[in-house]
C-alpha cells in the first residue's frame, strides 16, 4: 500500500467574518501542527483574500467552499474557479452534503464544478455520502456508487474524496471506525475501477463529526486518510489536536 500523507481540511461554512478569520488563522499559525500531515482551511468567500494574505509562506493550504463550472457569465451569486485561483486559493470543496440537500446540487452539477475547478488548477475535495434514511434502507453503497460516477472524468492527481455520512454531521453521532473503513474501502474500490493503480495514492477523508477524541482511531484505519472537519475546525485547540493526532498516525505507519 502506498503511504498516503493525511489531510485535515477545515470547512468553516457560513462562520467567521474577517476579524474572526484573522484570529483563528493566527492561532493556528502559532501551533505546532506536526510534520507528516497536510492542513487546509476553507473560510467563507468574504474572508478568502485576507486569509490568503495571512497564510502566504505558511504550510497551511487555503480552500474555498464551492465554485461554478464556468469562468464567467450571467450566474448571479456564483464564483468562477479562475477568480479563486487569482486569489491564491489551492483547494475547493465540491458537492458538500449541505449543497446537495439545501441548495439542490446534483451529481451532474457537482461533477461539472469539479472538472472546471481542476482545469483552472485547483485541487478538489469531492464530497459523497448517504442520509440516515438511505443507510437504514441499506442503500449506502448504491448511493455512493451513483454519486461517484462523475469522478471518473476527473484528474486523480488533483482529487481528494470526502465521505460524509450525512446522518453523522452536526448530530453528535459519529460512524464507528469500522463503519467509516467499510465505506472508505468501497470508495477505494470504485476509484480503482476509474484510475487503476493511481487510486492507491488518492486520499479519502472522513467527514462526519471527527473530533480530537476519535481522530486517531479513524485516521488509523487503512483507507481513512484524514478528515473534512466542520464545527471542530472553528476552535484552534480542537482543530490543532485533530491535525496532531493524524500526524501521529502517519508517523506510526
Amino acid at each position: 500500500m502506498t503511504h498516503r500523507r493525511p489531510l485535515i481540511a477545515g470547512n468553516w461554512k457560513m462562520h467567521q467574518n474577517v476579524a474572526a478569520t484573522s484570529a483563528l488563522i493566527e492561532g493556528l499559525l502559532a501551533e505546532d501542527l506536526g510534520g507528516e500531515v497536510d492542513a487546509v482551511v476553507c473560510p467563507p468567500f468574504t474572508s478568502l483574500p485576507h486569509a490568503a494574505m495571512l497564510l502566504t509562506g505558511s504550510k497551511i493550504g487555503l480552500g474555498a467552499q464551492n465554485c461554478h463550472w464556468e469562468n464567467s457569465g450571467a450566474f448571479t451569486g456564483e464564483i468562477a474557479p479562475a477568480m479563486l485561483v487569482e486569489l491564491g486559493i489551492q483547494w475547493v470543496i465540491v458537492g458538500h452534503s449541505e449543497r446537495r440537500t439545501i441548495f439542490g446540487e446534483s451529481d451532474i452539477t457537482a461533477a461539472r464544478r469539479a472538472k472546471a475547478a481542476q482545469e483552472a488548477g485547483l485541487a478538489v475535495i469531492y464530497c459523497v455520502g448517504e442520509t440516515l434514511e438511505q443507510r437504514q434502507a441499506e442503500k449506502t453503497f448504491s448511493i455512493l456508487e451513483t454519486q461517484m460516477a462523475g469522478v471518473a472524468d476527473l484528474d486523480p492527481t488533483k482529487l481528494v474524496v470526502a465521505y460524509e455520512p450525512v446522518w453523522a454531521i452536526g448530530t453528535g453521532q459519529t460512524a464507528t471506525a469500522d463503519q467509516a473503513q467499510e465505506a472508505h474501502a468501497f470508495l477505494r474500490r470504485r476509484l480503482e475501477g476509474f484510475f487503476s493503480s493511481d487510486a492507491d495514492a488518492l486520499r479519502i477523508l472522513y467527514g462526519g463529526s471527527m473530533k480530537p477524541g476519535n481522530a486517531a482511531e479513524l485516521v488509523g484505519m487503512p483507507d481513512v486518510d484524514g478528515g473534512l472537519i466542520g464545527g471542530a475546525s472553528l476552535d484552534v485547540g480542537s482543530f490543532s489536536a485533530i491535525i496532531r493526532a493524524s500526524a501521529d498516525c502517519a508517523v506510526g505507519d
